[in-house]
């Protein structure tokens, strides 16, 4: 039986937060052989809501799956 590692990174917040995740998410992938990463994007926006640029942004760096709260809705686009 494989184990499944999974990276959960929650509340990444604003600029400095999206920084330090493209950063350090494929260092932390390789190092630790991670499967699957998941991120909670809904404060991705300076703390209100995600827009769809921050979406791909996190799609592109390596997030798995977005998850989001009650900001969610705060940008009409996403």
């Amino acid at each position: 039986m494989k184990t499944v590692r999974i990276l959960l990174l929650g509340d990444i917040v604003g600029t400095p937060g999206r920084a330090m995740f493209q950063k350090h998410v494929q260092h932390l992938k390789k190092a630790h052989r991670i499967d699957a990463v998941i991120v909670n994007g809904e404060n991705s926006a300076q703390g209100r809501g995600i827009t769809q640029r921050m979406a791909k942004f996190y799609r592109h760096n390596g997030a798995d799956v977005i998850t989001t709260g009650n900001h969610i809705w705060h940008h009409k686009d996403i």
